[in-house]
């Protein structure tokens, strides 16, 4: 599709079946999720259809009736030129076929408009290739019906098309696609491969931790990372604003130095493929030692956000993590007093959570000390002694230690101070062999 770069809005209606074990709040959320999804397409979402069906249609998922009015208001005369229908689920290559042809415009299932919004804003080469893997895989098994519409349409203006070549086409188009899958594939493995190295260089130096931030899209996780690393993130107010994991240090930095990064966003119905596709992308979550679970509090179906934050977690292996739950954009929550009684709810219903506006500092410094308590809490408190032959040890104390209380007299320096019980043992060793005679007591 075609959207980008585009002077004129972009029309698009929406089609969607509820079935009966889908409760009324389940569907709306869907439908508002799926327009939020078409705005960051740049598309403009003009009407909704909606049918109460006991199943899809088989052939066309809507039913003839429901299709027909679909296709007298694509083919209206109001000036809008409708050039997408959007579906609300994931349709078989035939439904998707046969609804083209009945409603006379172009149909985007929900997962071709994640594929695209996947494609669009994929920027590392890791990244890039994931989202060429998972679109292959979803057109593999529709290049049929794509050649069988081209040989309708192609009949229709009085072409041939003989049908032993279009499938011999199409069993070359699929050849084409598993070996470029394939070739992807391996791709990612060697990009796999470099990105342990390099996360394993990173925490090659004593007292390095790392917290990731999850949660669902759109819950202020960009904004929140800036606010703990102050470091300039892409910050959007559209779903999926970019796939790529973002590395920070946490700032003010602290004994152990922490290093945040931000996760690509959940989002209810993503399909078991993407969520194998995009795995790497999560894989911060699986190396962190402590995930922050960000959720929109300000967001009447929050409690949505946590299974589906939950339920991917645990595809992925990451709920074994230790988490802590923060509520975002309580400052969306009415005044004051509705913030606050709002607040006091949430933490009476979720222990441990913490409440607070990416926005406000005070609140911003609440969730870096409890951070940076998380990581100190195998920490010992221990002394240290610097001779003055052995000043050229003062900055690794610093960087390894969280220095308590600091004195000096003619001899050197005495430190108190916090760290791991086998680092404060390595540096007595360091200045031991660096200085000369035994430390007096602090």
């Amino acid at each position: 599709m075609q959207t980008e770069a585009r002077d004129t809005p972009i029309y698009a209606v929406i089609a969607a079946v509820q079935l009966p074990t889908v409760p009324d709040f389940e569907f709306d959320a869907s439908l508002t999720e799926l327009r939020e999804l078409a705005k960051t397409l740049g598309l403009q979402v003009v009407h909704s259809f909606v049918q109460k069906r006991t199943t899809f249609d088989t052939a066309a998922y809507l039913g003839a009736g429901k299709r027909q009015e679909v296709r007298d208001y694509v083919a209206g005369d109001d000036g809008r030129e409708i050039e997408f229908v959007l579906v609300d689920h994931e349709l078989s290559p035939s439904q998707a076929r046969n609804l083209e042809v009945e409603v006379g415009c172009e149909v985007m299932d929900r997962t071709m408009v994640i594929l695209e919004i996947f494609h669009r804003n994929a920027r590392s080469r890791a990244a890039k290739a994931q989202v060429e893997i998972a679109r292959l895989g979803y057109m593999a098994p529709r290049l049929r019906e794509m050649a069988k519409l081209a040989g309708s349409q192609g009949r229709q203006r009085g072409g041939g098309g003989g049908r032993g070549a279009g499938e011999s086409l199409t069993e070359l188009d699929r050849r084409k696609i598993r070996d470029r899958i394939a070739e992807l594939q391996q791709e990612i493995i060697a990009m796999d491969a470099e990105r342990k190295t390099q996360r394993a260089r990173r925490q090659g130096s004593r007292g390095l931790a790392s917290v990731a931030l999850v949660g669902y899209t759109n819950a202020g996780k960009s904004t929140l990372m800036r606010a703990l690393t102050g470091s300039e993130v892409l910050v959007a107010n559209k779903l999926f604003a970019t796939l790529d994991t973002t590395v920070r240090v946490l700032y003010p930095e602290s004994v152990p130095r922490v290093l945040v990064s931000d996760t690509v966003g959940f989002i209810k119905n993503l399909p078991h493929g993407l969520v194998a596709s995009f795995k790497s992308t999560l894989d911060e979550a699986l190396e962190a030692e402590l995930l922050l679970h960000v959720i929109d509090a300000s967001d009447p179906g929050f409690e949505r956000q946590l299974e589906v934050t939950d339920t991917v977690l645990a595809e992925i292996g990451a709920d074994e993590v230790p988490r802590i739950r923060v509520f975002n954009k309580i400052d969306h929550v009415g005044d004051a007093e509705a913030q606050a009684e709002h607040a006091a709810a949430l933490e009476a219903r979720y222990p441990g959570c913490i409440v607070m506006s990416a926005r406000r500092p005070d609140d911003v410094m609440r969730l870096h000390g409890t951070i940076v308590t998380f990581f100190q809490r195998d920490l010992v408190e221990g002394e240290l002694f610097l001779p003055w032959s052995a000043q050229q040890l003062r900055q690794a104390v610093f960087a390894h230690c969280q220095v308590l209380e600091e004195r000096a007299d003619e001899a050197g320096a005495f430190f108190k101070v916090r760290t791991e019980a086998d680092v404060l043992e390595k540096l007595r060793t360091q200045i031991g062999e660096a200085g000369e005679g035994s430390p007096p007591p602090l």
